[in-house]
């Protein structure tokens, strides 16, 4: 069984758990959207800073041209970030994976412990370092940058709209940090999706995203707002992954140097 679906979002995370971009268009890297969760805050102890225990960093705003990183905060000054490739590398932690992390500069560091409230350093991701797990990514090779564990997240609008059903207040996709949209599928098909292919590119879905505490925050403020986990629990258990689940982790099993954009047509093929 096959269908059509159309990119209706694309969204990409410079700095890990800080603010997304919507964008037109995008580059598949290997990793990912390009520039996809590139840098990343992490603590006084090298562990990454999210927005589960930093809700405020959703107040932070990278903004890229050219390739150079500007960060911005509605209570300071902006901060062009260089690209330090000569810094100092640092064995930095997400989740169970140690991996490289190469610190960014004395100032970008200053000006993130400033926004954030504690110490804390920038770092850029080694290309190659860390690559997602091969228990869901198989024999396809997965490399990533700083995202929890894969090169993409794919939702679906349709799934959107019938949780909003559900809940006392709606909730927008930017919520939940997809970095594709689709539109044109049921709500819940992704759950049988094997994969999306346009042209050149394919992608693969290889875990259903189980959800942390960030959609419970404002994306725009990181102030607590309404608990779509506490609904999704109803109806989105997953007894194996043990988490309540929206979206679908994804691969890209060929087209690294294409480009995707809104409106871009996927054929959509199923699960047998």
């Amino acid at each position: 069984m096959s269908q059509t679906a159309s990119v209706s979002a694309l969204f990409y995370y410079p700095v890990k758990s800080t603010r997304g971009i919507a964008t037109g268009q995008a580059t598949l890297w290997a990793t990912g959207l390009a520039w996809d969760r590139q840098w990343m805050v992490v603590d006084a102890g090298q562990r990454f800073l999210t927005q589960r225990t930093h809700p405020h960093m959703a107040r932070i705003i990278p903004r890229l041209a050219n390739g150079s990183l500007t960060l911005t905060h509605p209570q300071m000054p902006d901060l062009s970030v260089p690209d330090h490739e000569d810094g100092e590398t640092l064995a930095v932690r997400i989740w169970d994976d140690v991996c490289p992390g190469i610190t960014q500069g004395p100032a970008a560091d200053e000006w993130l412990t400033r926004a954030i409230g504690e110490r804390v350093r920038l770092v850029r991701a080694r290309p190659g370092a860390r690559a997602a797990s091969a228990q869901y990514a198989g024999t396809t090779p997965a490399p990533i940058g700083f995202p929890d564990g894969y090169p993409l997240l794919i939702c679906n609008a349709a799934s959107l709209a019938d949780l909003n059903t559900r809940l006392p207040q709606v909730v927008p996709m930017e919520r939940f940090r997809p970095n594709l949209v689709l539109a044109g599928l049921a709500p819940w098909a992704e759950d049988r999706i094997e994969s999306v292919t346009a042209g050149a590119v394919r992608l693969r879905l290889v875990k259903p995203c189980t959800r942390c505490s960030i959609p419970t925050f404002d994306h725009l403020s990181g102030a607590p707002a309404v608990n779509v986990l506490r609904t999704l629990k109803e109806f989105r258990f997953d007894r194996a992954l043990k988490g309540v689940t929206f979206g679908v982790n994804a691969v890209i099993e060929r087209g690294v140097g294409e480009a995707l954009a809104r409106g871009t047509t996927f054929t959509v093929a199923y699960r047998t």
